[in-house]
């Protein structure tokens, strides 16, 4: 085998460091860029790069039996639902153990991202330095670019995105104000239920433009997503089975004051809370419909009932966001779609990995640590991709397999489900094992970087 390619991953959240675990495994030399001052992402609360999303009382929604990293399990003490601290805690512990840290060049941003003319990546960082490198990893995250509606009119209150919740007193202190919280996903129904606790919020609206069906945290005494349907399963026959237990389960939302959901279950993203649904039936959280117009102290709804209102918490999600590209191709497109290979490989450029890019249920956690395996494999001549014709057509087959439940929103494009996906991927690779043995273990991208980066980047 030959000198290996070298790789820059940009972040280490948790799709950035287990696939720098990876590649140590496999001996692809790397350089790890982190804009922070430690691991951890979005699950660094308050992190000091701006881009957590945590708040002080969120508990992944994820039970801990599903978000473990495969070689490094989580404390046996755990709580069914570990605190936001508890993962951040195991996060280090996680990249301590494997020595990743010391390979992390951290406070340091990719500025952009840029492909040469011959195929390699010119990498600029928040230095002033530019490296170049023979494959880039994407690893930035997806929940840290806020999505904010904009209505006619103008809002005199304090009104912010979810994203910069901490609690109930930071950024706002939201004790006896009238509040809106827009959105009914998992930080709507968190935030929602926290705030409508009687000591804080006067009143507590969540405004929609439809229902939803909200699934709790546990079954039959069990975390629910203990209970996901096996890889192997039809998936008519599995969604058939899901629904009739969910709807027994928990009834019809209308049963608590909630709006009847235009969708099944499960034809969502789920929204899941152990608490909503209770607040809603106390009446401690009331319903309206979407936002008409903003009346200066006042708002409108789509129903045209008028609030006096103190605050609006914009819990209405996050766009897909690459800052450090200029290139149009490298990026969604204006309906927020955009088609990869597994998720990860974009046809038509082999030397470019988007990790963790996806909104898999149950988890994100170990998401990327799948994927890593075929990264990994392919850099090292273990695995080979299909042609970009084929890459294509398996794309459509995965989009509408992964996608086909929902209904078409922003939110939902880049869904997977974990246990189809991850099998699905398992497959591939022995497929890709077997092309890559067919081409006696060629390496698909060559080491060059290196051998350029003098010579083009020496001072004049």
């Amino acid at each position: 085998m030959g000198r290996l390619p070298k790789a820059c991953v940009i972040g280490a959240g948790c799709s950035g460091f287990t696939t720098i675990k990876r590649l140590k495994d496999y001996g692809v030399p790397y350089d790890c860029f982190e804009m922070s001052d430690e691991i951890g992402g979005n699950w660094y609360y308050k992190n000091p790069n701006g881009m957590s999303a945590c708040y002080e009382s969120l508990h992944i929604d994820t039970s801990k039996w599903r978000l473990a990293f495969e070689d490094f399990p989580v404390p046996k003490d755990w709580p069914d639902f570990p605190h936001h601290a508890q993962l951040f805690q195991y996060f280090k512990d996680y990249v301590d153990h494997f020595g990743l840290r010391p390979t992390i060049t951290f406070n340091t941003r990719v500025e952009s991202a840029r492909r040469t003319d011959d195929g390699l990546w010119s990498v600029t960082l928040s230095t002033g330095e530019t490296r170049l490198y023979d494959v880039l990893f994407v690893c930035n995250g997806h929940h840290w670019d806020p999505r904010v509606p904009e209505y006619p009119g103008e809002f005199d209150g304090p009104a912010f995105h979810a994203h910069a919740y901490s609690d109930p007193f930071d950024p706002v202190d939201m004790r006896g104000k009238n509040v809106v919280v827009v959105g009914m996903g998992n930080s709507a129904m968190d935030i929602a239920s926290e705030l409508a606790q009687r000591p804080i919020a006067k009143t507590l609206w969540v405004s929609a433009r439809r229902g939803v069906w909200v699934l709790p945290k546990y079954m039959n005494g069990k975390p629910s997503d203990k209970s996901a349907m096996p890889a192997w399963m039809p998936k008519g026959l599995g969604l058939k089975l899901a629904r009739s237990v969910i709807k027994k389960t928990i009834g019809k939302m209308e049963d608590y004051g909630l709006p009847k959901p235009d969708h099944e279950p499960l034809e969502a993203h789920p929204s899941v809370s152990g608490e909503f649904l209770t607040r809603a039936g106390c009446g401690d959280i009331k319903f309206k419909p979407a936002i008409k117009v903003l009346e200066g102290k006042r708002v409108r709804f789509a129903d045209d009932s008028v609030e006096d209102v103190d605050a609006i918490v914009f819990a209405t999600g996050y766009k897909i966001s690459f800052p450090f590209f200029d290139d149009p191709a490298l990026k969604p497109d204006a309906d927020h779609r955009f088609p990869l290979f597994k998720r990860m490989i974009k046809p038509g450029v082999p030397n470019l990995f988007f990790m963790g890019l996806a909104q898999p249920l149950p988890t994100l956690v170990n998401f990327a640590e799948q994927q890593a395996k075929l990264a990994a494999a392919y850099l090292v001549g273990k695995y080979a991709p299909p042609s970009d014709a084929e890459m294509a057509k398996i794309i459509a087959k995965d989009e509408e397999r992964h996608l086909g439940q929902f209904y078409q929103a922003a939110r939902h494009t880049i869904q997977v489900d974990f246990n189809v996906y991850c099998a699905d991927l398992k497959k591939e690779i022995a497929k890709g094992e077997t092309r890559a043995r067919a081409a006696g273990g060629k390496l698909p991208v060559a080491a060059l970087a290196e051998i350029k980066t003098e010579p083009l980047l020496a001072p004049t």
